[in-house]
């Protein structure tokens, strides 16, 4: 019985050990992907280049916001949502926390500039540089940072 307990407790020794181990791999792999968002944002950051805006001509505002819209839907809708409430289909799958344009205080109302760049350039809390690693031209940048500038959190009346 004596040697029971013994293998006993050794097993769960070898257990915890194992457990403790794979708790610090996983630690590290967090950390070795947090520095690789970290090293993409600043690369990202690095190339942007906010006079290329300057350069972009459209046919129109209209043709513009409906280019605009279609990037929406590709790329942004499926974490964003649909209005930009940040409840899109993957972000609930995944139970990731997407912020809300539309909230009170978001951090780019009224500011273009800002969310062409947050866009092209993303961020380490999981917003992907679309600009860089996904290599949407700057003139879809453009296009849904205007869509979502001024369709999605407009001020009620300016829509």
């Amino acid at each position: 019985m004596r040697s029971g307990l013994i293998l006993s407790i050794a097993s769960l020794t070898l257990l915890l050990v194992l457990g403790c181990a794979r708790e610090e791999t996983e630690a590290e792999l967090a950390e070795r992907v947090r520095q690789a968002q970290a090293e993409q944002v600043a690369s990202a950051e690095a190339q942007y280049d906010a006079s290329v805006f300057d350069t972009l001509t459209w046919v129109s505002p209209e043709a513009r916001l409906e280019r605009g819209a279609v990037v929406w839907r590709a790329s942004c809708e499926k974490c964003h949502g649909g209005q930009g409430a940040g409840n899109g289909p993957f972000a609930v799958q995944e139970q990731m926390a997407v912020p809300s344009f539309l909230a009170e205080g978001w951090l780019y109302v009224g500011d273009l500039d800002g969310i062409r760049r947050a866009t092209y350039v993303g961020h380490e809390g999981g917003m992907p540089n679309w600009g860089l690693h996904l290599k949407v031209p700057y003139r879809d940048v453009d296009a849904v940072s205007g869509y979502i500038s001024e369709v999605l959190v407009a001020p009620t009346g300016e829509q």
